[in-house]
C-alpha cells in the first residue's frame, strides 16, 4: 500500500492504562490508531519484573502502576483470559489463563480481514532499572518453572521444583551479554488479597524476599549473548472474546522467536477491524526452544514502523495467500509453523484448554514444512518439487519453543540463494 499521508511519529508507554494483561481481544478499546507508515516508539513491560521489584518495578512509574497490588486493589485486575471472578481455580481475576503484559491494542486504520500487517522493528532498547544503586543497568528474570520441558526430568532433590534467576543487562550497549546475578527457589508466595501461589501459578504476585534463600554462586564467569527481541506481538484473533496470550496461532502472539528483534520484519494476517496490534513479553535473550520456560524476561521499549497491505494488492507478491506469522530480515524468510496452524478454530469450543494437552513437536514441524511450502511455490513461483528439494538442501528448521502450550517449530530460507 502506498502511503499517501506525512508519516507520524507516536508514543505509547505503558502503564496500568495503556496495558491489557495475559490476553488478545478484539473487544479492547484501542490506545492508538495510526496510519499506514506510521512509527510508533511503545513501552513494554516484563510480567516477571515483581520476581525482584526492587530491581524491576520500583521507582519506575509506569511499571508501578501496573504491578501496583495491595489490599484494596490491583492496578490492572484481569491477568489473563479466564473468569474475572475466579470461579475456576481462585487465584485472581483472569485466572492467570494467559501470562503476557502486552501494550496496545493499536488500531491500524483501514485495516481489514484478509489484509496483512507489516510490523518493521526499527530500534529495541532494556528499560533501565529505576534503582539508583544500580544506575546504567537493567535487569531481567529467567523462571524454571511448572511449564517447563524439564520440569518432570530432574534429578537434583528437591523434585520437583521452580527456580528463578535474575541477570544483569548494561544498558549502555558497551556490554553485549547478560551475567547472572543470583538464583533462588520458588517457595509459596501469599498475595496481598491472602491467596497462597505454592507455584507460579499467576502472573505479578508479589515475591516477597524475606522468603527465599539467594544463592550468588550461579554461572560464574558465564555471559549470555544479548538479543533482544518481542516474545510476544500480534493482531487480535476474530474467534473468542479474549484469548489467552500462551499459545501462538495465525495471528501471531506468543512465537517466542529470539530473531523477531531489532532489523526483523513481521507480516500478520488482519482477522478483524483495525487489526489491532499489541506487543510485550519482551525478551534480552533466549535460545531456540525456551526449555525451562521462559527466556531473560526484561522490559524493553521498541521503535516500530507499521505499514498495511490491502487483500486486493497482495497477487503476484511474496504476501499472496499469508495467512500465518513471517519475518522477514535483512538475509532470512522465517516461516512459523505450530502444533495447530489455527488451534482455536481446530479444537472446538473448548480449544483454550484442550490445546494444551495436545501438542507435539512433530505436527508442529509437518505445520512448518506445509507453511515453507506455500511460501515458496506462492512468493518465488517454484513448483511442488522445486520447493521439496530447496527445502531438503537449503533450509533449515529448528524448534522454537515448546512451553507455550501450541509448540513451535520454525522454518529459514535464506534470501541469498535467490537470483
Amino acid at each position: 500500500m502506498n502511503v499517501k499521508h506525512q508519516a507520524q511519529h507516536h508514543t505509547l508507554p505503558a502503564n496500568s492504562e495503556t496495558v491489557h494483561w495475559g490476553y488478545f481481544s478484539k473487544d479492547v478499546e484501542p490506545r492508538l490508531s495510526v496510519i499506514s507508515g506510521d512509527f510508533i516508539t511503545i513501552e513494554t513491560l516484563s510480567h516477571h519484573a515483581n520476581d525482584d521489584a526492587s530491581l524491576m518495578v520500583n521507582g519506575d512509574p509506569g511499571a508501578e502502576s501496573v504491578f501496583r497490588w495491595n489490599r484494596d486493589g490491583k492496578g490492572v485486575d484481569r491477568r489473563g483470559a479466564g473468569p474475572v471472578d475466579a470461579t475456576l481455580f481462585g487465584r485472581g481475576a483472569g485466572e492467570g489463563l494467559g501470562v503476557h503484559i502486552l501494550t496496545g491494542p493499536v488500531y491500524i486504520e483501514e485495516a481489514e480481514p484478509g489484509d496483512i500487517v507489516e510490523v518493521r522493528i526499527l530500534d529495541l532498547r532494556p528499560r533501565p532499572s529505576a534503582n539508583p544503586d544500580h544506575l546504567g543497568k537493567a535487569f531481567g528474570s529467567n523462571a524454571a518453572a511448572w511449564w517447563g520441558y524439564h520440569y518432570q526430568d530432574l534429578i537434583d532433590e528437591p523434585r520437583p521444583r521452580e527456580v528463578i534467576t535474575i541477570y544483569e543487562i548494561d544498558v549502555t550497549g558497551e556490554r553485549t551479554w547478560a551475567r547472572a546475578l543470583y538464583n533462588y527457589r520458588w517457595m509459596p508466595q501469599t498475595d496481598p488479597y491472602g491467596v497462597e501461589h505454592a507455584t507460579i501459578d499467576y502472573p505479578g504476585v508479589p515475591v516477597d524476599h524475606d522468603t527465599i534463600n539467594k544463592n550468588t554462586a550461579v554461572l560464574s564467569g558465564v555471559r549470555v549473548p544479548i538479543r533482544p527481541h518481542f516474545g510476544t506481538m500480534g493482531l487480535a484473533p476474530v474467534e473468542a472474546d479474549y484469548v489467552s496470550s500462551i499459545p501462538p496461532s495465525y495471528f501471531g502472539g506468543n512465537i517466542d522467536n529470539w530473531r523477531i528483534g531489532k532489523g526483523g520484519t513481521m507480516y500478520y494476517p488482519v482477522a478483524v477491524q483495525g487489526g489491532l496490534l499489541s506487543a510485550g513479553d519482551p525478551h534480552a535473550a533466549q535460545g531456540d526452544s525456551e526449555l525451562a520456560g521462559t527466556a531473560i524476561e526484561t522490559s524493553l521499549t521498541g521503535v516500530l514502523q507499521v505499514f498495511l497491505h490491502k487483500k486486493n494488492a497482495l497477487a503476484g507478491t511474496m504476501l499472496q495467500g499469508l495467512d500465518f506469522p513471517l519475518l522477514e530480515t535483512d538475509s532470512e524468510y522465517v516461516v512459523h509453523g505450530f502444533s495447530y496452524a489455527n488451534y482455536l478454530a481446530e479444537l472446538g469450543a473448548d480449544a483454550q484448554n484442550e490445546i494444551n494437552n495436545k501438542s507435539s513437536v512433530d505436527n508442529a514441524m509437518r505445520d512448518a514444512f506445509r507453511k515453507m511450502r506455500q511460501f515458496l511455490m506462492n512468493a518465488k513461483g517454484l513448483s511442488e518439487d522445486e520447493t521439496i528439494t530447496l527445502m531438503s538442501v537449503a533450509a533449515d528448521f529448528g524448534v522454537t519453543q515448546v512451553v507455550d502450550g501450541n509448540w513451535g517449530v520454525h522454518g529459514i530460507i535464506p534470501k541469498g540463494i535467490f537470483p
